[in-house]
């Protein structure tokens, strides 16, 4: 029997991502190969999430806090795989989206530093997200974190300790269609129109430092992130992430799963509706307004984001830029992560001084 295209580019697209936010080797490699269509993706990662997540409950009920941290925090990434991109059956996904919120969750207290929920207002509802703070600093810096198509708070923990470990907090928050928000809130280009709501939420609260927030956004966060950047001063140093220039013009060499994926989120009944929303998503005539510091990853053989996208980001802001262009690097460069996770730490570290 020939091999499900889906499932087989969802294997190449998103091993290294897997393993680089959280999923252990060895059970990326059993359940990928315990598979043979994508329709069984959702149940199988749910079953290898639910083992990790009884070993949390368990070393809960006996105590033992930074165990069950460890576990709970590992079955939400597993649970969020399991539904980052199964549009095909919602229902199911929502089963799935909902155990990845509630391990976190359940998580929170026990992660070092740990974490706190926060519900941030937006036009009648809310958006959630997670802040944590580093441990013994009054007033840290603060990254505000955009995810992107397909990944949510849940996946956050790997992109926030570098942060947390140099001295800043991080504020990793979903917008529209992202995450808790894409049942209510559909996709929408003009991303600094929420980014608003975020930092004057950041700016209610004592326990930061209001006048150093940076901004980090991954994959269509590393759009998001930029354009956010390009109309709120307040943005004083930016990380963008494998992020497209103008998302509508790829559309025609999006994988089939995020074409579809889009569509859902931005609430499209048809594919033609969705490539209309996707070329909202642009950084055309905008770029040249960021003026703030910006720091540029990808990798050259990205398949989902062109990396000349990231090239012509650099070449069109007006403020200082550093492009890391990693050559032998896959979308976001995560199967080379240690390539850039600790230095554009370290970057943002030196400008939120």
């Amino acid at each position: 029997m020939a091999p499900d295209p889906l499932l087989k580019a969802a294997i190449a697209h998103w091993g290294p991502r897997f393993v680089a936010n959280g999923v252990v080797l060895t059970d990326f490699e059993e359940v990928a190969g315990s598979l043979t269509s994508y329709s069984g993706w959702c149940r199988a990662w749910s079953e290898r999430a639910a083992h990790h997540e009884k070993l949390g409950r368990e070393a809960l009920a006996h105590k033992h806090f930074l165990t069950a941290g460890e576990c709970l925090q590992r079955a939400g990434v597993y649970y969020h795989f399991a539904s980052f991109l199964f549009v095909n059956d919602v229902p199911q996904m929502k089963v799935a989206h909902k155990k990845q919120i509630e391990c976190r969750q359940a998580a929170l207290p026990h992660l070092r530093p740990p974490g706190e929920r926060v519900e941030i207002p937006y036009q009648g509802k809310t958006l959630a997200g997670i802040l944590r703070k580093p441990a013994g600093i009054d007033k840290p810096p603060v990254v505000v974190m955009a995810v992107g198509l397909d990944s949510t708070k849940e996946e956050g923990d790997a992109y926030e300790a570098p942060f947390l470990a140099r001295g800043v907090a991080t504020l990793i928050f979903e917008g529209p269609g992202q995450g808790e928000a894409q049942y209510d809130f559909a996709i929408r280009g003009d991303y600094e129109v929420p980014v608003k709501f975020v930092l004057d939420f950041v700016g209610t609260r004592r326990d930061l430092d209001a006048e150093r927030i940076g901004m980090w956004g991954v994959s269509l966060g590393g759009y998001y992130a930029p354009r956010a950047a390009a109309f709120d001063k307040r943005i004083r140093a930016c990380i963008a992430l494998g992020g497209p220039f103008n998302w509508g013009a790829n559309w025609d060499n999006l994988p089939e799963l995020t074409r579809e994926a889009f569509r859902v989120r931005s609430h499209c009944r048809t594919d033609e509706d969705a490539r209309k929303n996707a070329n909202t998503l642009s950084l055309e005539g905008v770029a040249r307004n960021i003026t703030c510091p910006l720091f540029i990853v990808n990798g050259r053989l990205d398949r989902i984001v062109p990396a000349a996208d990231a090239e012509r980001l650099a070449r069109e802001v007006t403020g200082p830029v550093e492009l890391m262009m990693i050559e032998d690097g896959n979308h976001i460069a995560t199967n080379r992560a240690y390539r850039w996770r600790s230095q554009s730490a370290d970057w943002m570290k030196e400008q939120l001084k």
